[in-house]
């Protein structure tokens, strides 16, 4: 597949789409570009999260739970969604919705395990009954697998586990998923097809808009206002580090191949081979991008913290064989344009106009690298 098929209008057009989590960091810019296509979308979420106080949301920026198609709500009311699903008669699901923190899950780690499994049955459940659907693809982690911090890249087939609840919760909701795909959606009648149903797998991403806690990004920006160096909880360990746009390209590549009949339960998005960066050198990078000036660089955070993996790294070959897709940007540049979001951000820019911007740079990125192996 040529990856200018995964953002082609005229198979997006007016297609009903269902995005649950549409009020998250990725689920904000994937509503966006979805509409930018041409989608019919409708989203199931909760209100945007603004703490720490007093923290903006890129849904509240984007005014996205004011479109017509916008519902606030809980993933595990059964009712909602059925009625959801039933009102929309989606042809395409994206399931972002998810409790997506890993000290949130420390903290609160029935509830983590709750919204990122159950929220996920619930929803799965209800398509048992959606008239026209197409394809579901549900968004969980790089955390998913069994991490020993060697450094391995994983595969697809690596062995599931994850220590902490958020990891063990997402290796979970890919068994559920793969239950409900084996049991209710790889037949379903004589008169249609099976329905695609998938994992996706993205590396940790950074892009504009992610006022998150405990998020490498919205720390440093904090930091910057603040004026204070970002505390550092591990600064040696290492992620697959990607700008927002590259795993959502992916998406939605991998949503219409599912949807055209592509049989593959899982695939990773991460950042190519040797592309290694530690949290100290995200913060120094981030640093050096900051338009104007620099920002107050970073300090060990003292005390105790919950354990987390030194090094993680995935595999993204495969998602390159069967869908064409590689990133776009490198990891540099993909800090490069986060920095610049946020200074335009804290320089009272159109934050609409500044992310579309954004979305359609990368799509002509992805023109002109397809243009030139032509």
């Amino acid at each position: 597949m040529h990856l200018l098929r995964a953002i082609d209008p005229e198979f997006w057009r007016d297609r009903r789409v269902l995005l649950t989590g549409f009020s998250g960091f990725k689920g904000s810019w994937l509503w966006l570009w979805l509409e930018h296509l041409g989608a019919a979308v409708t989203g199931l979420a909760l209100p945007p999260d603004t703490r720490p106080s007093p923290n903006p949301s890129l849904a509240g920026a984007l005014g996205l739970c004011d479109r017509p198609g916008a519902v606030l709500g809980d993933i595990r009311d059964r009712a909602l969604v059925r009625e959801l699903v039933d009102r929309s008669d989606p042809q395409i699901v994206i399931h972002m919705a998810a409790q997506a923190l890993v000290r949130q899950g420390y903290e609160h780690p029935i509830d983590t395990f709750d919204v990122n499994v159950t929220g996920t049955l619930v929803l799965l459940d209800a398509l048992r009954h959606a008239r026209s659907l197409e394809a579901v693809l549900v968004v969980t982690s790089d955390k998913v697998y069994e991490n020993d911090s060697s450094g391995h890249r994983f595969c697809e087939d690596d062995r599931l586990g994850g220590v902490d609840p958020y990891s063990a919760s997402k290796a979970a909701c890919e068994l559920g998923v793969a239950s409900f795909g084996r049991s209710f959606f790889a037949s379903r009648d004589a008169a249609s097809r099976p329905v695609g149903i998938a994992t996706a797998r993205a590396g940790n991403v950074i892009g504009g808009g992610d006022w998150s806690a405990d998020r490498i990004i919205p720390d440093l920006w904090r930091a910057r206002v603040s004026g204070t160096p970002v505390a550092l909880r591990y600064p040696d360990a290492t992620r697959p580090w990607q700008h927002v746009l590259d795993p959502l390209c992916g998406y939605l590549a991998f949503a219409r191949a599912l949807s055209e009949g592509l049989e593959v339960a899982a695939l990773n998005f991460g950042p190519e081979a040797g592309e290694v960066l530690s949290v100290r050198d995200l913060a120094e990078a981030f640093d050096a991008a900051w338009p104007g000036g620099a920002t107050p660089g970073w300090a060990q955070a003292a005390g105790a913290h919950p354990k987390e993996a030194m090094a993680l790294a995935i595999d993204s070959r495969k998602a390159a064989a069967l869908l064409g897709w590689r990133p776009s940007l490198d990891q540099h540049e993909a800090i490069g344009w986060t920095a610049s979001w946020y200074a335009e951000h804290d320089r009272g820019g159109e934050m609409q106009a500044f992310t579309l911007d954004q979305i359609r740079a990368y799509e002509r990125r992805i023109a002109g690298r397809e243009g030139s192996l032509a």
